[in-house]
């Protein structure tokens, strides 16, 4: 199963597409064996301003390897410098830890990153199999990243997420609608009440609320019952669907279509299809623009897809 979503979260990348989307250098961090004999592989944030990636030894001593606080971004890091890659339940009993060769996988906080499924950590591993003999590539390993969220920064600014989506709630994509009466957006209009009005109903049948459409620019105002009861759910999600949410909203500039997808209303293509909507209707007007359009598509399909198989790993 873990192998199966893993494959289905990656199958938009390509090669030229990951070159284009990985153009930017990143801050990185530092990860070291803390003792001789240490068998635990730590990240923190004292790094020089470097991309490699190194062990000072080929012995069993202390070591060090540099690597992007970022995993869903970045350039090459370096090569591999692990042989084998395993999962083990947790010392504590309390969830799974992925291994490299000897050392635990640790968050960075130095902190043991203990996964709540079997399924999960399997899929963190192949993220970490899956790296190449000449380079470590941070970009490929999406579940990494949303593990490390949901288990080290979620807990700790919860309130702080939470306010950020609700900040932006009223300004939602499915709630701007496009004039009616405007030339340049032929077709919109009508493709928007097909397409998205229905997720309105189910909106209104779930919350007990009529969402409101607009279209200024500048959005409108909700009825509090509807924002009162987003804010509700949010705050009963936990660590795992609240990373997940704040992906996937960070993605779609939705947080309606985030909360549909988490409760199975929308499926992966269907989400991506109402995120692009307008783009796609200007693209079949004017045309594709090769490197940009293509690679916005599967940038989009790479987190949606992500965020949805995390989840899934994690409830497995």
């Amino acid at each position: 199963m873990a192998s199966n979503l893993i494959r289905i979260s990656l199958k938009a990348i390509n090669s030229q597409t990951l070159r284009t989307l990985t153009s930017h250098r990143r801050p990185f961090s530092v990860a070291a064996a803390e003792t001789e004999e240490s068998d635990a592989f730590t990240f923190s944030s004292d790094g020089a301003a470097d991309d490699s990636i190194h062990l000072k030894s080929s012995a069993k001593t202390s070591s060090s390897v540099s690597m992007p606080l970022s995993f869903m971004t970045g350039s090459i890091v370096g090569k591999r410098f692990y042989k084998k890659v395993t999962t083990k339940e947790a010392d504590d009993g309390n969830g799974w830890s992925v291994m490299l060769d000897y050392r635990t996988l640790k968050s960075p906080s130095k902190r043991s990153l203990k996964l709540p499924t079997l399924s999960l950590a399997k899929a963190i591993a192949a993220e970490w199999d899956f790296q190449q003999t000449d380079g470590i590539r941070p970009f490929t390993m999406p579940l990494m990243k949303l593990a490390c969220t949901a288990l080290e920064r979620v807990p700790l600014t919860r309130p702080k997420i939470i306010n950020n989506l609700m900040s932006k709630f009223n300004q939602d994509l499915v709630f701007c609608r496009a004039p009616n009466d405007n030339v340049l957006t032929t077709g919109i209009y009508e493709r928007q009440v097909e397409k998205i009005d229905p997720l309105l109903k189910w909106v209104e049948l779930e919350f007990g609320y009529q969402p409101l459409v607009y279209t200024s620019f500048f959005g409108g105002k909700q009825d509090e019952g509807l924002v009162k009861a987003m804010e509700s759910l949010l705050k009963k999600a936990d660590d795992c669907e609240l990373a997940t949410i704040d992906a996937l909203t960070s993605a779609s500039h939705s947080l309606i279509i985030s909360i549909a997808v988490v409760c199975g209303r929308l499926q992966i293509e269907e989400a991506v299809e109402l995120i692009r909507l307008e783009e796609d209707l200007q693209v079949d007007k004017w045309g594709l623009v090769e490197g940009g359009h293509d690679v916005d598509l599967a940038d989009l399909k790479v987190q949606i897809a992500s965020a949805v198989v995390f989840l899934g790993l994690s409830r497995a």
